[in-house]
């Protein structure tokens, strides 16, 4: 029985190099595909049929020339036999080649980066988060390849919180992350932050980009987190109908979360070097951070990003350009697709589960916080 090797399905990437093998043993030759009109790769997703009774060696063979190789020593690939659970195995990086075998006690079992968050997940996200009491959904605008920007508001509070995602595609945690924040919200125990505050929820940011299978970039090979300054209709449709709508409420308090390829943990990054900057804004921002490490295992706060020196940011990026804008307490939060090491899980790493759980973390602390802001 032949084998086979398949992405083309919502959020899929590979091409296939070469497949040798008879019997027991076969071996697969695979390429990453990078983003339409970009350099990016490394996002990879792809279903292999035909497996019982065979031992595969998979081979990712330009996994070198990805956009990030740096953080392929220690990373290990999920695998998933029902879509459901995504376990690690076991997996080497050498001379720009990554690898991975697998045996097939089944006939079907698909690869992944990182547990997927496909677009017919987020619109069944959007369907049950929808339908709940006290949320408003609209439409924000239309993506290039005409997909919905989706927005939730909850909350009658004075303050004006955004919670905004997956700006890069390839970072499906960070949707994973806004499915346990959006439940939360929608629940008892999110009343004392919604008297307090008006959350603004922009649980995908780059729908064409999930569903193209992209690492970092929209339809167009943009990087939406480099727009911020300037977003077109042409380039980045995405940021423009998002800041329009932060621009009529106003930002007090913003997290944009993301993943991080490299950092085996989970950490902040703030707006030090904008020219507004403040010492009392900045202490909001590491008073968030502490709290947030205190409050679970799953944070830490000694490992991240070089701060920027002042008066050196970068403002078209989005924390950057809320901190500046808006006068906002502005937080990228970056989650691995290695394992947060302090709290380590030897069979899932970080996983889909734990990403939720942090949303839910997040809320919490900022609930605590939110009178202070």
């Amino acid at each position: 029985m032949t084998l086979h090797l398949n992405a083309a399905f919502d959020g899929g990437n590979i091409r296939v190099v070469a497949i040798e093998g008879a019997g027991d043993d076969w071996r697969c030759d695979l390429e990453i595909v990078r983003d339409h009109q970009s350099e990016f790769f490394q996002w990879f997703y792809f279903r292999a049929a035909g497996l019982r009774g065979k031992r595969v060696t998979f081979r990712i063979v330009n996994a070198g020339e990805s956009a990030y190789p740096f953080g392929w020593p220690g990373y290990r690939t999920r695998v998933s036999t029902d879509l459901d659970a995504w376990r690690m195995i076991a997996t080497d990086y050498a001379a720009g080649v990554l690898s991975f075998d697998w045996t097939g006690q089944g006939d079907v079992a698909w690869f992944a980066y990182f547990a997927p968050y496909t677009m017919e997940m987020h619109a069944r996200l959007v369907a049950r988060i929808a339908d709940r009491a006290g949320v408003t959904h609209r439409q924000l605008g239309i993506t290039l390849d005409g997909q919905a920007i989706d927005y939730f508001r909850v909350g009658t509070g004075e303050k004006q919180v955004w919670l905004y995602a997956r700006q890069h595609p390839g970072e499906s945690m960070a949707e994973w992350w806004m499915e346990g924040a959006l439940d939360w919200l929608t629940s008892d125990a999110a009343a004392p932050l919604l008297r307090a505050a008006t959350v603004h929820v922009v649980p995908n940011m780059n729908p064409d980009g999930t569903r193209r299978g992209h690492l970092r970039t929209n339809a167009a090979g943009v990087n939406l987190n480099r727009e911020w300054h300037a977003p077109t209709p042409e380039r980045s449709p995405e940021v423009l109908c998002v800041l329009r709508e932060m621009d009529a409420t106003g930002v007090d308090f913003a997290i944009d979360v993301h993943g991080d390829e490299a950092i085996a943990a989970n950490f902040i990054a703030g707006f030090e070097g904008v020219p507004s900057w403040s010492d009392a804004r900045g202490a909001s921002f590491t008073e968030f951070g502490r709290r947030l490490a205190a409050h679970t295992s799953d944070f830490q706060t000694e490992l991240g990003y070089a701060k920027a020196a002042p008066g050196t940011a970068n403002l078209s990026m989005s924390t950057n350009q809320l901190a500046e804008r808006f006068g906002a307490v502005s937080v990228t939060l970056e989650m691995p697709f290695k394992d947060h090491d302090a709290n380590a899980d030897a069979e899932y790493g970080w996983s889909a589960e734990r990403s939720k759980a942090l949303g839910v973390s997040c809320l919490e602390v900022l609930s605590e916080m939110i009178g202070t802001l």
